[in-house]
């Protein structure tokens, strides 16, 4: 996690796939959805709320004058093409930008439009894939030539950690080359924190996104689609389970057009149509349960907000979350969960009733946890 506090995903995928649209579509919901401070940092850059009722609850028993939900803020890369590795397009750019997120969204066009090109000349959802991971792989192998030139000038120090540092970039590379992204690489736990300080492309982890027809999104949403587009979603759904990434099906052109409704026409619009929910919230859930996230609350002066992690961050870190100052000076964290919160229906009342805990260091933070940082600086 860089300095930047927020979870960050990044939108890739090669050009005309849907990656603006759906970008677009997302950051116009997140507008229009909460009294969110809503920021474009960049004109690729949106921040999008997190809907989350359990937040709500506990902003019915603090009432804080400020309730601030989570939020993922979603980067919009320019689209990747064959050879981005060597320089072609927006190249290193583009792969410089990916380095700065947590994990990448995939956009894969599933859909046939006589009316958008398709930069490879046809429909062919896993032959897109594979152009993108091998263009990823390929930028892995050069940050790692880099990498391995210079262990092999430090060898002569004799120090053993650049024999460690060496063999693991030998392997990593001899993997790579058989187009094992990093993420799945077999590593022992010392190793697995030496690798994400070479911060590769493919050790973040990935949510497929296949864009669909919006005629189709009901039946493949049912499982029971047999259109060409849905053959292709379920291709890439298998390929994504296989590699075990996540993999949902989004209408980019039916979630632009969802913006242009209020609420209320929204949900009449998705009705009829029979689908259950927009393709944020699915987005969304898929992001949680692919990246394994959990949510933790803070309750502070006026304040009471959510704030996503990845399940196993200790105290400290999540901590760190809020501000890097309050994981350098971490004394403790008194915590309840939520629903002790709720229930008590006070933070003095959970107090005196003796369900607030304190907890440690090495405390790894559960989802719903309420938590009150002590920390000096």
């Amino acid at each position: 996690m860089g300095g930047n506090m927020m979870y960050s995903m990044g939108i890739i995928g090669l050009p005309n796939v849907g990656k603006s649209t759906l970008f677009n579509a997302l950051t116009q919901a997140a507008a229009a959805a909460a009294n969110y401070p809503f920021c474009t940092i960049e004109p690729n850059i949106g921040i999008v709320p997190i809907p989350d009722q359990r937040l709500n609850q506990i902003g019915d028993v603090v009432r804080p004058e400020k309730l601030t939900p989570s939020a993922i803020q979603f980067i919009d890369i320019a689209g990747l093409v064959r050879g981005a590795s060597r320089g072609e397009g927006l190249g290193n750019q583009f792969l410089g930008h990916v380095r700065e997120v947590d994990a990448l969204v995939h956009v894969i066009r599933c859909f046939a439009d006589d009316n958008v090109s398709h930069v490879e000349g046809n429909l062919e959802p896993l032959r897109d894939r594979g152009i993108v991971e091998t263009e990823l792989l390929l930028a892995d192998l050069q940050t790692l030539e880099k990498r391995q030139a210079r262990a092999s000038r430090y060898l002569k120090t004799g120090e053993e950690k650049h024999k460690i540092e060496l063999r693991l970039i030998e392997n990593a590379m001899e993997q790579l080359n058989q187009g094992v992204p990093a993420r799945n690489l077999t590593l022992k736990s010392d190793e697995q924190s030496l690798l994400a300080e070479f911060h590769l492309l493919t050790s973040l982890p990935v949510l497929y996104c296949a864009n669909v027809s919006a005629e189709e999104l009901a039946d493949i949403l049912d499982g029971d689609g047999t259109g060409p587009c849905s053959r292709h979603y379920e291709a890439l759904r298998q390929a994504a389970q296989e590699e075990g990434a996540g993999c949902v099906a989004i209408a980019a052109q039916l979630e632009a057009e969802l913006q242009e409704l209020d609420e209320e026409e929204r949900q009449e619009f998705l009705t009829e149509l029979g689908i259950p929910d927009a393709g944020l919230d699915r987005l969304v859930r898929a992001a949680y349960e692919q990246l394994d996230l959990v949510t933790f609350y803070t309750v502070k002066g006026p304040e009471t907000r959510a704030w996503i992690i990845p399940r196993g961050t200790k105290a400290p870190q999540a901590a760190g979350r809020i501000h890097s100052d309050m994981e350098r000076g971490f004394i403790r964290a008194e915590v309840l969960s939520a629903d002790e919160l709720i229930e008590s229906g006070s933070f003095a009342r959970a107090r005196d009733a003796g369900i607030l805990r304190s907890e440690g260091k090495e405390y790894e933070v559960q989802d719903g946890d309420v938590m009150l940082i002590r920390f000096n600086v």
